[in-house]
Order: structure tokens, then sequence, then C-alpha cells
């Protein structure tokens, strides 16, 4: 039998659902919850900074808290993988995934308005254990929360692909660029959704989170 190339938490597919999530919860919080982005906290620091340069104290329990979460968002996922690195029954990727599915599930029963500073707090916390657990994708280093890292990539592979002719990079390339589509997909899906259903929107990345921790199941074919 022959050895998979990858992991089933490396695969494209998974990374590609996992980006979909990733791009619904940036859109979720920032239509439903106070306009405040949950993945990459660039944007947050950004909006941080220039309330605090305009004199709006106001701006710290808004901004500061989800940049905090995010922090201890990776120390969780750290825990985790410290804790289940060596069990055989369920992977720690898919323990982390489990308590996004959970802490998420929880939010969607939450109102807007008084509850929004915790929610974009718990969701904070959610995207980076994500982006933490999830670094590769077919041995290609990329983040599913986020876009600026994969389009740099994406492009230089793209450069250097039609440059010297390399097929094998093209085709990395557009591995990353299709990653950054699922992002948009995402993004426009928590948009559609928020619309129809506001703060129970997220109950359906709760679902995606249910297909990702189910398939992780499976050992994956090897990769072509």
């Amino acid at each position: 039998m022959k050895r998979p190339a990858v992991q089933m938490s490396e695969t494209y597919f998974l990374g590609a659902l996992l980006t979909v999530g990733g791009g619904f919860l940036d859109a979720y919080t920032y239509f439903t919850r106070g306009g405040v982005f949950s993945n990459a906290q660039t944007g947050n620091l950004v909006l941080l900074a220039i309330r605090l340069a305009q004199g709006d104290l106001t701006a710290l329990p808004r901004y500061l808290p989800p940049i905090l979460a995010f922090a201890l968002g990776v120390v969780a996922a750290e825990l985790i993988r410290d804790r289940l690195h060596t069990s055989r029954t369920l992977h720690w990727r898919q323990a982390v995934v489990a308590l996004e599915a959970l802490i998420l599930l929880v939010t969607a029963f939450l109102p807007q308005g008084p509850w929004d500073a915790a929610v974009n707090v718990t969701v904070s916390f959610v995207c980076a254990m994500q982006v933490e657990t999830f670094r590769k994708i077919r041995g290609n280093a990329l983040a599913t929360t986020m876009c600026t890292g994969n389009l740099r990539s994406g492009t230089e592979l793209l450069y250097h692909g039609l440059r010297s002719r390399d097929t094998a990079a093209l085709k990395r390339s557009l591995q990353y660029y299709g990653i950054i589509l699922c992002f948009l997909l995402g993004g426009a899906l928590g948009v559609w959704t928020t619309d129809l259903l506001a703060e129970r929107a997220i109950l359906l990345c709760c679902a995606l989170l249910g297909v990702i921790f189910l398939s992780m199941f499976r050992t994956p074919e090897e990769d072509k």
C-alpha cells in the first residue's frame, strides 16, 4: 500500500473548505458585529491606531480585545497539540476543529448589539486557532484565514513560472489563487447569509466545520 503523500489536514479539499470558512467569518463579524475584522488583526490594529491618534479612547474596548483573543487562540492551539499529539483516536487538528464549531455554535444564539464585543473576541480566538493549526496545503505554506501572504506567494510563483516556463511553479501559483477565490466565496456567502439570517448565519460555518471534522477521519489518496 502506498503511503499518502500528504496528511488529510493538508489536502487541497480541506484547505479550500477552511478558507471558505475564514472568509465567511470575516464578513460575518464585519456586517453583524460592529464592523470588526475577526481574522487577520492588521485591520483592527490599524483602526485602533487611527482612533487613538484622533483621541478616541473608546476604540480600546472595541478593537483591543479581539487582538488579545487572537494571541490567546494561538496559545490554545499549541496546548491542544501538546496534549493530543500522541493520541491514536483523535487527531489534535480534529480537536481544534471541534472546539471551533462548538464556540461558534454558542455565538449563533447571542443577539446583536450588547453581545457584539464578546462575539468578536470569541471569533478572533477561533480564527487564531485555525491559522495556527492549518499552515500547509500539499506542502505549501498557506493561510486559510487571510490572503496577503497567499497573494504574495501565488504571484511570486506565477512570475517565476512564466519566466522560466516552469509548469510546476505555475501549477502551484494556481493553487494559491484558487484558495484566494475560496476566501472571496466565503466572504460573499457571509454577506448573503447574514442578510437572511443575521447572527444565526454563523450556523452555516458550524456545518462547514462539521464536514471538515468528519472528512479528517478519511485517509487521503496519493496526492497527484
